[in-house]
């Protein structure tokens, strides 16, 4: 597993042994529990979810402070932050943060300009996570990080630094935390901590100073850090349900990684795929040109009304999903059929394994968009597709993500076509380094203008 990502060790494991619907292996010292049958799959992530709630990854506030959020928390401690979150990804709430993320893609296609002119080499997925910062510090914080025209800007810089980690420990944060545990390691780099902690009390500090009241993230923070919630136990408000600065801290970060981490990968995999599938890429763009001229302009209905978009993302998300497995612990002891499960075990459930799986999509490596046609949709059982997960625990801020996604990429294919640079290569080596599917040496691109 040494110098394997891994999503594709899990893929590979999961083509072997699929047949048997579970298989259990040892990923260190513990038993790890990998399910390949859909129903199983179910059952785990929402029929019997209350026994199945946690992720089991390395949380750890005390040693690594930005660890204590929504992705990785536990128990009654995530049940609790995830219904104080939810407000913020409302749809009012996105057609916010549409507006903003609209003004960014149209810098992000000016920028491209002259590189367009140029006919340069152009690496996209550095550039899509330059876009989706500005987005994520625009509309999280309040912001404004300008790292379209500043690439070696402090929020890139520390971006960079989140996303590096060696492979081993990415295989301890996800696999055996008790390790970390034990000998008081953080998987966050102290910088990281230190830049974040001290950005965001910054902000805090001056909106209160000035009473600058904004609606966005930081605004939601900033009243439940103020605010007592109703949501222990015997109902009364109670003053530890107000936010600490380091927990408020800790969502903001993880809203940080997750919005411009995923959507720009999602997008730069987009545009391999489309650059490589020219009639794929016309297709899009007589969809795109035609919707705008029917509206007048890129508005939120616009964007909703771009169905083919909708499924060359869904598509992408297919081939290449963001998280390319799905970590659950039995947090109580529970009998699947043919299958009893300890408290305690590990689970597996390994996403790119199933949406790679040709008896579930014939000719998996084929891109095709047609695939997510309502009528073939409505023929794969409802977990063969889990680029956000299922279930409670499902991504929060997915209707962000792809929001910001679209539009970056309608802001880009209005105006450019794309063709593979002969650099990148036709078959993409995804790097062992990587919590996600990251690519080793970037995608390369070479831009032309439409018109």
């Amino acid at each position: 597993m040494e110098n394997l990502s891994t999503g594709i060790f899990f893929q590979d494991m999961y083509m072997k042994y699929k047949h048997h619907g579970a298989f259990g292996l040892y990923t260190f010292f513990k038993p790890n529990l990998v399910i390949a049958d859909l129903e199983l799959i179910q059952t785990v992530l929402i029929t019997n979810f209350d026994n199945f709630h946690d992720r089991g990854f390395y949380c750890n506030e005390k040693i690594d402070p930005l660890t204590g959020h929504l992705f990785l928390l536990p128990g009654q401690k995530w049940k609790n932050m995830r219904a104080k979150l939810t407000p913020t990804f409302t749809l009012f709430q996105i057609k916010q943060m549409f507006k903003i993320a609209k003004e960014i893609g149209n810098n992000f296609a000016i920028y491209l300009e002259n590189k367009a002119q140029m006919k340069e080499s152009i690496e996209m997925k550095d550039m899509f996570s330059r876009y989706t910062t500005d987005v994520i510090m625009s509309t999280a914080f309040g912001t404004d990080s300008n790292c379209i025209n500043e690439p070696n800007n402090e929020f890139r810089i520390y971006g960079k630094r989140i996303l590096k980690a060696n492979s081993i420990w990415v295989a301890i944060f996800m696999f055996a935390p008790q390790i970390m545990e034990f000998f008081s390691i953080p998987i966050t780099h102290r910088s990281v901590t230190k830049f974040y902690m001290k950005m965001f009390r910054e902000i805090v500090e001056y909106r209160r100073i000035n009473k600058i009241t904004r609606n966005d993230f930081i605004n939601l923070l900033m009243e439940l850090m103020e605010n007592s919630h109703i949501d222990n136990y015997d109902n009364k408000p109670d003053k530890e349900t107000k936010l600490t600065m380091t927990e408020a801290t800790a969502q903001s970060f993880a809203f940080f990684i997750a919005g411009f981490e995923t959507s720009s990968a999602t997008a730069s995999y987009a545009l391999f795929e489309l650059a490589q599938n020219e009639n794929i890429q016309d297709k899009l763009y007589d969809e795109i040109d035609r919707v705008l001229k029917e509206y007048g302009d890129l508005t939120y209905n616009a964007l909703k009304d771009m169905t083919y978009l909708q499924k060359v993302i869904d598509e992408s998300m297919r081939k290449y999903p963001s998280v390319p497995i799905l970590n659950r612990i039995c947090t109580e002891e529970i009998d699947l059929p043919d299958i009893h499960v300890p408290k305690g075990t590990l689970i597996t459930i390994p996403v790119l394994g199933i949406h790679r799986d040709p008896t579930i999509y014939p000719d998996p490596d084929k891109f095709d968009p047609e695939r997510f046609c309502k009528d073939e949709k409505e023929k794969r059982h409802p977990c063969a597709f889990l680029p956000f997960g299922k279930g409670q625990r499902m991504c929060i801020g997915a209707q962000f993500g792809l929001m910001q996604t679209k539009v970056g990429l309608v802001s880009l294919l209005l105006n450019y076509k794309f063709k593979l640079h002969p650099r990148s290569k036709k078959a993409l080596i995804f790097s062992e380094k990587c919590i996600g599917l990251g690519v080793k040496g970037g995608i390369y691109f070479i831009i032309e203008p439409r018109k």
